[in-house]
Order: C-alpha cells, then structure tokens, then sequence
C-alpha cells in the first residue's frame, strides 16, 4: 500500500485528502506544520508527500530542503500561491510537482499516479511509446514515422527526450533537465531547453505550434503526456 503524508494547516483540507486518498486504497499521516512533517517524514517513510507551502511555523521550501537532506521521496506542492517565483522556488528546491488551490481532487489525484509512476523501477517504463503518430524506440534509440520512415534525433535531443519519457505526466523542472542533459554547472541556460524542445517537437508533434504531449509549463519546466490531451 502506498503511504502519503499530508502536510496543510487547513483541518478541512486534510480530512478531504484522507478521505478521497483512503477511499482510494491509499495509506495516510497528516501533519498541520512544517515542525511535525518533518518528524513524520521520518517516523512514517512516506511513499510521497503532499504538501502546502504557507505553513505556520516554516516555509514549505524550508521543509522540501529539509526532507531532501535524507531523502528523494517524491513531493507534489498544494498551495494557493499562484506566483511562478514560488512554484520555481518549490521545484528548485526539490517538488517533484506543482498543483494550484482551489484544485480538482480528480486532477491531484492523476499528479499523484504519475510522480508514483516516475519513481518506479525504470524497467516498468515502456519501451516504445507514440508521439504525434511517430513510433519511438527508447531502448534502440529509434524513431519512426506513421509511413515507416526512419526520424533521425540528435544525441542531445535522445536524451532530453529520455528524461522526459522516464517522467511520464510529471513535471520536470528546467533546472533538473538542464543538470540531467548538460551537466551540473547549468541551470539557467534555458534557451538551451527551448531551441531543443522545438526541435523535437517539429520531428515528434503532428501539430508542433499546438503540441499535445510534449509541452511546456511556462517559466517551470516540461511535461510528457502519454496519452494526447
């Protein structure tokens, strides 16, 4: 059974989330400050932790860095801060996600499939999916299209894809791709992400100025859809 901390200092908010997250076969500890999910953090060893980020007694960015000290466990951000400062601040620091209040419990509950999907064992991947009606062969590093014709992908253009298709309905932040295909000393040349997603996105997407899977969450980082939206 998947265990989840949540992590909010509304009482109503977290009776929801317990109740829709049981309801759903999901194991749940709640904590109503940063000090406590901290602790419980270490006591429960949650699958994943939902957590908002105006707490009364420390920032949520705070407990991300302080949670990150130990451990990778995956972090979806539930706030009402809208700012994209705040969003990228919570990435940076290590969110795995990022959901806006007021949020549809449906919605959070798909973030949560899809973090928990990022961090399975990658041989639950699939090893070849479809992007725009091309046929991509992660394993062989083969594209080919709807006819049969073979897509040729740059080196660097594979592994940003990868990394995105290892990430299936997650956002992964500009900074993480940046560190994960150009190497650590980069994390604000995001002019890099640009001109590449373009690239893959006129070879991949049926509709490139209207792309449905590989697409972009303005200021923090990209998303892979699986299934076309």
């Amino acid at each position: 059974m998947i265990k989840i901390l949540i992590v909010d200092d509304e009482p109503q908010i977290l009776r929801a989330l317990r109740i829709n997250l049981k309801a759903r076969g999901y194991d749940t500890a709640e904590a109503p400050d940063g000090a406590t999910a901290l602790r419980a953090a270490a006591d429960f060893r949650p699958d994943l932790i939902v957590l908002d980020l105006g707490l009364p007694d420390l920032h949520g960015v705070d407990v991300i860095a302080g949670v990150r000290g130990w451990s990778q466990v995956p972090i979806i951000v539930l706030s009402g801060r809208i700012g994209s400062d705040d969003k990228v601040k919570a990435l940076d620091a290590g969110a795995d996600d990022y959901v806006t209040k007021p949020f549809e419990i449906n919605e959070l509950l798909a973030r949560i499939r899809a973090v928990t999907r990022r961090r399975a064992p990658a041989e639950s991947v699939g090893a070849v999916v479809t992007i725009g009606g091309n046929t991509v062969d992660i394993n062989n590093h083969i594209v080919r299209s709807a006819d049969g014709e073979e897509v040729k992908l740059t080196k660097t253009e594979w592994h940003l894809l990868g990394v995105l298709l290892r990430n299936p309905g997650t956002l992964v932040s500009q900074r993480h791709l940046l560190h994960e295909v150009w190497g650590p000393q980069y994390g604000s040349e995001t002019n890099y992400l640009r001109q590449y997603m373009a690239q893959l996105r006129r070879k991949l997407e049926s509709d490139p100025a209207h792309p449905r899977q590989l697409l972009t969450e303005p200021g923090m980082g990209y998303r892979f859809l699986a299934t076309p939206t």
